[in-house]
């Protein structure tokens, strides 16, 4: 055999082991040339293509991070490696923080860094603390400040007025005394704009040494192109146009069109919000939408909202992002498939790169074949392709050639199948190929993303959290260990600004404060202040607290707190004590309609203003007790809600302080009792069997709490729930023995099978013996007759039930 005939002979047996290592793998085939007819895509370094800004994500609107700053380590720092550190996980580009208004924008509200005019303090909150992080991993990543809404006090009501451009100013200062340089910044999230405030926001950055600072406009949607374009001094003052969900709002973000006002202004475009959608499930839009974002509308930032799900399942879109973190407690995290969608652009690019347009398009010029973009280094020479095929029906063979003075060295293949469920199979370096001539192919199948890269220093994090579990009984916080401005452990604003402050009443020590002293300029539905505190799936327990109120107004201790609403009235799923200065109480049932029912009331030695007082809030069963300085004072028979956090709340414009917070356990515990309601949290319902039905088979669903003999389960001593409906007694049953997410829960007569057995575990889920998944209420529904099944525990409310 000739010298040149072993040569061959092993080229052709390293392409064949390659082939063969990555169909084994399932991802794709590589060759240095094509194996037959294929789709030709050539990658021009020589082409035209607008600046790459980033891909990043968005801390704010609001609260969607809070709990990530109170978690131990190492867990903590894991978290912040998936999301910022170079090489490792999602490594954001672009991150996004709320500048805070004391009120709920979304998922929560964030603090004000001056609450009342002329009093600023820098140290509030935790999106500071969050860019720096972010920083220290990557000091190449972008910050972005918005507001969603403001402190009240500013322009007395008005947003657009000077007080806000001071209030930014102050802020971008505060910024800077954390040694933080902020490289973009929004006017009102979502709310249009005012071309006079713009105008006078550039002029006062300018002045104030803030000019390198780009403003984006207008976080909304994409109008503002048209006074650009017919504006010069307006066009002057905004450098960007930001526009939220252009592909649709939580669509599958196939389509992505951009007005021609848009695309002629001259400013670069951003999808400045985007996502909305589950950690794990909002992978395929997110993939198509980094893509198609530029192809269809030459959009050069993708920010997802939000970055991290740190907020407990009771909160609205409790799993939306990039990471779920909502248990600091246990430490439990799961980084989702978004973060690897992001991954696959932002680990093979960087701001300052350059799309390259006649190598971005739809493979074969069909959307449903999927979408490549291409962008190359400053450096002219490396480069990357993103590809993703999220429609196509069928592998397909790309041959790429090289050109425009692009590098024809190695290339490394990196990819993502998000048909997946395994994180495996997440992130996956494939293959490397050495083009022939400037050529190779590769075979590309459906449901992946793919980066082909001349660029190294990827890499995927091999860091995983612990199991979940519940906030353990009794809990205890004296509030003396924070620092003044810091928010306690774990407690959650919903409205308002519940704060670390120097304790009044001539009390020594540190206590919470809720900061905000009048309405603020909202964001979302206007409610009372109100914050929460643990585990959604405690049900008998006492919380008790000291109290003091600075002013006239009431003040409330919370209990069994469990779904909080967004829009609308803003309501929430809970039980409140409220006692006033007037030493009138009132033990009150509230819904997420925003409806309030007065369960008892009564009179009891006026608290006053300036003094101290003990108030406390026990629930057993259906029995609640309220009691002011340790006497009882009344109490009232409800079971609406079985289980649920614990929290503070305050009239409007109440600076109330808190102190001593206590939470014990009772009769019962997490658990509940043995026989009684069986309680679906998150919908405030109760599971009942439809219509106290005996056949065999009928599916069960959530109702309202009534107390019939169809809504009363008995927990027996082997692990059965039994309901007793027309002298005959049933059990909870998975249907037909089904082990998979969907099936039916039933009833069926008891005969004990391993399908009905179940597990009332303390973090509130319920959860087969047999399949290990959790009995849920479809659809996260919550309305009368929602069909009750099981599947694959997520954390959700939606899988949170009490027994008593």
């Amino acid at each position: 055999m000739s010298m040149l005939s072993r040569l061959l002979r092993r080229l052709h047996g390293a392409t064949a082991v390659l082939a063969g290592a990555a169909l084994a793998a399932g991802a794709l085939v590589a060759t240095a040339a094509p194996a037959h007819a294929a789709t030709a895509i050539t990658i021009n370094g020589a082409s035209g293509g607008r600046s790459f800004d980033g891909v990043g994500s968005i801390s704010g609107g609001g609260g969607n991070s809070r709990l990530l700053i109170d978690y131990p380590e190492p867990e903590r720092s894991q978290i912040l490696d998936y999301l910022f550190k170079p090489g490792y996980g999602a490594a954001n580009q672009i991150l996004k923080i709320e500048i805070g208004g004391d009120t709920n924008s979304t998922s929560g509200a964030e603090p004000s860094i001056e609450h009342t005019r002329g009093t600023v303090n820098c140290n509030v909150g935790y999106e500071f603390w969050l860019a720096e992080q972010a920083k220290a991993r990557n000091p190449k990543i972008k910050l972005y400040g918005l507001a969603w809404g403001a402190p009240g006090w500013i322009g007395n009501g008005n947003f657009w007025s000077t007080d806000m451009v001071n209030y930014l100013i102050s802020w971008l200062g505060c910024g800077k005394q954390a040694g933080l340089a902020i490289d973009y910044l929004g006017g009102w999230n979502e709310r249009g704009y005012n071309i006079t405030w713009y105008e006078q926001l550039r002029s006062a950055l300018n002045t104030a040494g803030y000019g390198n600072i780009t403003i984006v406009g207008a976080d909304s949607d994409w109008s503002i192109a048209n006074d650009i374009d017919a504006n010069p001094s307006f066009a002057a003052s905004v450098g960007i146009i930001g526009t939220h969900y252009p592909c649709g709002y939580r669509s599958s973000q196939a389509n992505c069109s951009v007005p021609s006002a848009a695309t002629s202004s001259g400013k670069q475009l951003w999808a400045s919000e985007n996502g909305s959608d589950d950690y794990n499930a909002g992978a395929q839009a997110m993939a198509r939408g980094i893509n198609r974002g530029y192809i269809d509308g030459k959009m050069t930032a993708y920010l997802n909202w939000p970055i991290d799900a740190g907020v407990t399942p009771n909160i609205p879109y409790p799993t939306m992002g990039l990471v779920l973190s909502p248990q600091p407690w246990s430490g439990y995290y799961a980084v989702g498939k978004n973060a690897w969608v992001e991954a696959q652009t932002t680990q093979f690019t960087a701001p300052g790169w350059h799309y390259l347009d006649s190598s971005s398009g739809y493979i074969a010029g069909n959307r449903n074949n999927g979408s490549y973009v291409s962008l190359k280094s400053p450096n002219n020479s490396d480069y990357s392709t993103v590809i993703e095929t999220m429609d196509a029906s069928a592998p397909q063979t790309l041959t790429m050639n090289v050109t425009g003075g692009l590098s024809t060295g190695q290339v490394h293949v990196w990819a993502t199948n998000l048909n997946s469920t395994n994180p495996a199979d997440y992130f996956v370096h494939t293959a490397d190929i050495t083009p022939s001539g400037g050529s190779y192919s590769l075979t590309v199948q459906p449901g992946y993303v793919y980066s082909v890269t001349t660029t190294t220093g990827q890499g995927k994090g091999t860091a995983t959290g612990p199991a979940q579990g519940s906030m353990a009984l009794p809990y205890s916080d004296s509030f003396d260990s924070y620092a003044v401005g810091a928010e306690a452990k774990y407690l959650m604003d919903w409205q308002g600004a519940f704060e670390v402050a120097n304790c009044g009443g001539g009390r020594s020590g540190a206590c919470v404060r809720q900061m905000s002293a009048q309405a603020p300029i909202t964001w979302d539905t206007l409610t009372d202040p109100h914050a929460m505190i643990g585990d959604t799936g405690w049900a008998n327990y006492t919380v008790t607290s000291d109290v003091l109120l600075e002013q006239p107004g009431y003040v409330e201790l919370m209990g069994r707190a469990n779904t909080q609403s967004y829009g609308g009235a803003g309501g929430l799923n809970a039980y409140h004590l409220r006692v006033s200065d007037t030493g009138a109480w009132s033990i009150l049932s509230t819904n997420t309609g925003g409806n309030v029912s007065t369960l008892a009331t009564g009179m009891t030695t006026a608290l006053g203003t300036g003094h101290w007082h003990t108030l406390s809030l026990t629930f057993s069963g259906s029995t609640m007790t309220a009691g002011v300085d340790g006497r009882t004072v009344g109490s009232a028979n409800d079971f609406s809600y079985g289980a649920g956090q614990a929290g503070y709340a305050t009239s409007q414009g109440e600076t109330a302080q808190f102190d001593n917070l206590k939470i014990t356990p009772g009769s019962g515990g997490t658990g509940g009792g043995s026989t009684g309601l069986l309680h679906a949290v998150g919908a405030g319902k109760c599971l009942d069997d439809p219509s106290s039905s005996t056949t065999g088979g009928t599916q069960l669903e959530i109702y309202d709490c009534n107390g019939g003999a169809n809504q009363t389960w008995t927990r027996t001593a082997s692990g059965q729930l039994t309901v007793t409906v027309g002298g005959s007694t049933f059990c909870l049953d998975a249907n037909a023995q089904g082990t998979s997410p969907g099936t039916k829960a039933i009833i069926w007569p008891c005969n004990g099978n391993a399908n009905q057995q179940w597990n009332i575990n303390a973090d509130g889920t319920v959860t087969g013996v047999q399949s290990g998944l959790c009995l849920d209420v479809n659809g996260a529904g919550t309305t009368n007759g929602t069909p009750v099944e099981i599947w694959t525990c997520k954390g959700g409310s939606n899988q949170q039930w009490a027994l008593g």
